[in-house]
């Protein structure tokens, strides 16, 4: 077929190649293939369950004809000859796996195969290899012909691993997903004429349920299971649902308007859920992944608990606008809240102000933990007279006030006798020291600033008290 020149030529080529290049004979596994067939074989895949010692018999049967230079050089042999002799140091452990993957090829009749498997050095080193191997033509009857390649992926493989345990083993949420379903639901609704999809989604809110479900998790990290309080990698992405859930709604919509603009990378604050139902504050950071634009297959998300700080903000803000021995409003966010009323007047506007009766008499006789105590029990009662409807707050030691939006001077003057009663009650459950409130009110027409009905509303309170002073005086003179 070949002149003596060309047939050189191809020795060479195969000799100096620089890949791994071997020449095998397959005719014994061959002929072990055709002897189950004649026992009645059918299902050769439970047979090597049944039979995992046939596997071995197969490798062993396997008839190396001829390597090249680089399988010399690969497998660490000083010679042709020595790594001939020693096929049984390459041939083992981990190639099993590999191999029986091979039989059931070749069991089915393909005369090609690959896939990526374990072979060894002579002194001992697993190789990471990709192996290639073809039943030349005119030998598919007795299989003793076939070419092999082999390509060492051992540092590659090593890299995919160090990547891979830097994504298992982050202090950090990773998740890799793909998003290639919603890039084809986008490029639909291009065709359809949707240019701006914000309104879109106004218009068809279902789409964004619709994009959430196109969403596939291809894989997730050690702490995200440890994050969500999830048993499994598949424990969590079978109940997504109880992850992503609520609030998350308005914030993926916006992630998906970002997507639809061509913003493919972004961070954003959210809510997720532990599969226990605790609410988990998040700072997410999305991104598409390079060379991944046009089809969105592959897109990372980090998830960082930022719960703690969420916390530590909010008491803060606590700490800047509530009284800490009281848990009413302070002060400052009173009058801060004044300010708002008067830039946005809808009148009428009521303002109670209450002030303790004989708090310093208390200090003095009693302490300031029984004075505490009674600033706490008015507080108690202010904040069971308001029910939430009202904005209530400690603006002195021993003076408070509620702000009741929309409410009519009868309205206000119903709520105070409703204050009254309370602080009776208040003194029958707590007895002593007996809590004593002086208060008076005010309602605002539209040529009155807020100040002035504040004002009133003071001048009402210490018309009230000194009222209340005479009445313990005749008291005491009676």
């Amino acid at each position: 077929m070949f002149g003596s020149d060309s047939k050189e030529y191809l020795i060479t080529l195969f000799e100096y190649a620089p890949i791994s290049l071997w020449e095998q004979d397959f005719s014994q596994i061959k002929s072990r293939f055709d002897e189950l067939r004649k026992q009645g074989v059918t299902n050769f895949d439970s047979y090597l369950d049944n039979h995992p010692e046939f596997i071995d018999e197969c490798m062993q049967a396997i008839k190396v004809l001829n390597v090249n230079q680089q399988t010399v050089s690969m497998f660490r042999a000083d010679s042709k000859e020595t790594f001939l002799a020693n096929l049984n140091l390459v041939f083992r452990d981990g190639m099993r796996h590999h191999f029986r993957d091979e039989l059931l090829a070749l069991w089915k009749g393909d005369i090609k195969w690959a896939g990526e498997g374990i072979n060894y050095t002579l002194d001992g080193e697993a190789l990471d290899i990709i192996l290639h191997w073809r039943i030349l033509p005119e030998h598919e009857k007795n299989w003793d012909k076939v070419l092999v390649t082999i390509e060492d992926i051992t540092a590659r493989k090593r890299a995919e691993k160090r990547l891979e345990s830097l994504f298992e083993s982050s202090p950090i949420s990773l998740w890799e997903e793909d998003y290639s379903e919603i890039k084809k639901y986008f490029n639909s609704l291009h065709v359809q004429g949707v240019t701006n999809f914000e309104n879109y989604l106004d218009e068809h809110p279902e789409a964004s349920l619709h994009c959430a479900s196109l969403i596939r998790v291809l894989n997730v990290n050690q702490k995200t299971l440890e994050l969500f309080g999830a048993t499994s990698k598949e424990n969590l992405l079978n109940n997504l649902g109880q992850v992503f859930r609520d609030e998350m709604g308005k914030s993926f919509a916006k992630e998906l308007v970002d997507l639809w603009n061509g913003k493919l990378s972004y961070e954003r604050e959210g809510i997720n859920y532990s599969l226990t139902g605790e609410p988990i504050n998040i700072l997410l950071s999305f991104r598409v992944m390079p060379g991944h634009e046009d089809d969105f297959a592959w897109v990372t998300v980090a998830i960082q608990d930022i719960t703690a700080r969420k916390k530590a903000e909010e008491y803060l803000r606590y700490l800047g606008t509530h009284d800490v021995m009281t848990g009413l409003y302070n002060r400052a966010y009173f009058e801060e809240t004044i300010l708002k009323l008067e830039a946005n007047r809808q009148d009428p506007i009521s303002i109670v102000i209450v002030d303790l009766n004989y708090l310093k008499n208390v200090n003095d006789s009693l302490g300031h933990q029984a004075g505490d105590k009674l600033i706490r029990r008015i507080a108690e009662v202010l904040q069971a007279a308001s029910e939430d409807k009202y904005f209530t707050a400690r603006i002195g030691g021993d003076e408070f006030v509620v702000i009741l939006p929309n409410t009519s001077e009868e309205t206000v003057n119903e709520f105070m006798k409703h204050i009254q009663v309370l602080v009776e009650m208040n003194n029958k459950f707590y007895r002593e020291p007996e809590l004593s409130i002086s208060l008076g009110g005010a309602t605002s027409t539209s040529d009155m600033n807020l100040e002035k009905v504040i004002s009133l509303a003071d001048d009402a309170m210490y018309k009230n008290k000194g009222e209340h002073h005479r009445r313990r005086k005749d008291d005491v003179k009676f």
